[in-house]
């Protein structure tokens, strides 16, 4: 097909926004009025969504939002993975609510029955025998390199460009001219030159993983089973047990993080492709909506740890709790339990696959018929659609794919006809109360804006 016809674009795009601000009235008005907050918002990226200011929530649940103008969503984001859940489900507000009130003790720094049933839940799910808790994965993984970094002697961490790993200071570095990490466009005030920290390969590209492992260097590479939040790039075969291979042969650690890719099933993509972390980080989705995180690891990273914590140069009992008080606390252990014993279940996981599978078949269809150099990419329970024809086989390759007018389109006209994609890009989300009718409206609803912009 020809180029997108970007004069076509800007009208459309121009259109979807009128109507938006015309059906958002309060939230707009709500928005205005937040002078006291930075950005006008909770938090700066909420920002992210189209329109020039976001929806507001009046309540939501399963996977439907309702706003203050009294519209309702059939909600594809959910939270980018934070209610993988659905929202507020049923067995997690019950297990909040008996902590919350007949209970009580929201958070005492004593450890509950609930903390063990997760550990041992963990472990089953993901294989990693050893488990303590955050409120959140950017949580787990700052505290994991560390440990990482004790239990090697090494500095350096190895990242993918354009990997996700919150806001882990560490992680922000794409390779420069010279192959030495630099920062990622857009990072905010880092601490120190990313190269003293890190060292930064090319995802799907076991020559730059050896070429930066080679340096001796490196405590742990840290990475995703799949780069996620710059769009789905999914591993080619046999990459990620090169990194692996890789990663023993020069004696780094490898730490992988599902907080995205837990999507992939029951025990994530580590169980679903027998992937074998010394340490692995999830969070978001696993508390049901109520902040929490936790990192795994091995009994061999556990033991070299302890050689160093017995011998006195590392405090992990002191040193490691601080500014983390409320981590592991009873509310969150309490919301970890009934959303893997009651939700996130094996028939769940095949329930939102099966969903996420016909999502993908029906964007798929239409850029098929219309001819469009698209492309859609499934992970387990979550799919996602980039602008570029293949795939991506990289995250600069993804990145490059990014287009800024052609994502406020399509989140504007989907949101505009009753459907939440993910804001930072075209992320669609199942949870167990997503239906296949829900799916094909989504499949329609495509179909539609994406006609009407190639005619």
């Amino acid at each position: 097909m020809p180029e997108i016809d970007r004069s076509r674009l800007a009208e459309l795009l121009a259109a979807e926004q009128r109507t938006y601000t015309e059906r958002h009235p309060r939230s707009r008005e709500l928005f205005e009025a937040g002078g006291n907050l930075f950005g006008r918002v909770p938090m700066t990226w909420m920002n992210k969504w189209s329109g020039g200011f976001p929806l507001y929530l009046d309540h939501a649940r399963g996977n439907r939002i309702a706003d203050v103008d009294g519209h309702t969503y059939v909600d594809f984001a959910l939270g980018d993975t934070g209610a993988m859940a659905g929202h507020s489900p049923r067995a997690t507000v019950e297990a909040v609510g008996r902590r919350l009130g007949d209970l009580g003790g929201i958070t005492t720094m004593l450890p509950t029955e609930d903390a063990q049933w997760v550990g041992a839940e963990l472990t089953a799910r993901f294989g990693l025998p050893l488990w303590s808790f955050t409120l959140s994965a950017t949580d787990a993984n700052r505290w994991a390199i560390r440990l990482a970094r004790l239990a090697t002697g090494r500095p350096k961490v190895l990242v993918f460009a354009y990997c996700y790993h919150g806001s882990v200071d560490e992680a922000f570095a794409v390779p420069g001219p010279d192959g030495k990490a630099e920062s990622r466009p857009g990072n905010v005030a880092p601490p120190v030159d990313l190269d003293l920290t890190t060292r930064v390969a090319t995802w799907n590209d076991l020559e730059s993983v050896e070429r930066e492992l080679a340096h001796g260097d490196v405590a742990v590479v840290l990475t995703e089973p799949a780069l996620t939040n710059i769009g789905i790039v999914l591993p080619e075969p046999g990459f990620l047990e090169g990194v692996r291979e890789l990663a023993t042969r020069h004696g780094s650690l490898l730490l992988i993080d599902e907080t995205h890719t837990f999507s992939a099933g029951w025990g994530g993509a580590t169980r679903e492709w027998s992937l074998e972390p010394d340490l692995f980080v999830i969070g978001k989705s696993i508390g049901g909506g109520i902040p929490c995180g936790a990192y795994g690891l091995t009994e061999e990273v556990a033991a070299a740890i302890t050689r160093h914590t017995d011998g006195g140069d590392a405090d992990i009992v002191d040193v490691g709790g601080v500014g983390g008080t409320l981590a592991g606390n009873a509310l969150s252990t309490a919301a970890m339990r009934a959303t893997l014993d009651r939700v996130l279940t094996k028939e769940a996981f095949a329930h939102m696959t099966g969903l996420a599978t016909a999502f993908t078949e029906g964007v798929q269809a239409t850029l098929d018929e219309l001819d469009v150099p698209w492309s859609v990419s499934q992970l387990g329970a979550r799919s996602e659609y980039r602008f570029v024809r293949p795939a991506p086989r990289s995250g600069e390759e993804s990145a490059a794919a990014h287009d800024d007018d052609l994502d406020a389109y399509l989140h504007l006209a989907m949101c505009n006809r009753g459907i939440l994609m993910t804001p930072f890009h075209n992320m669609a989300l199942m949870c167990p109360d997503t239906s296949r009718a829900d799916v094909d409206r989504h499949t329609a609803t495509f179909r539609e804006v994406v006609t009407a912009l190639v005619g």
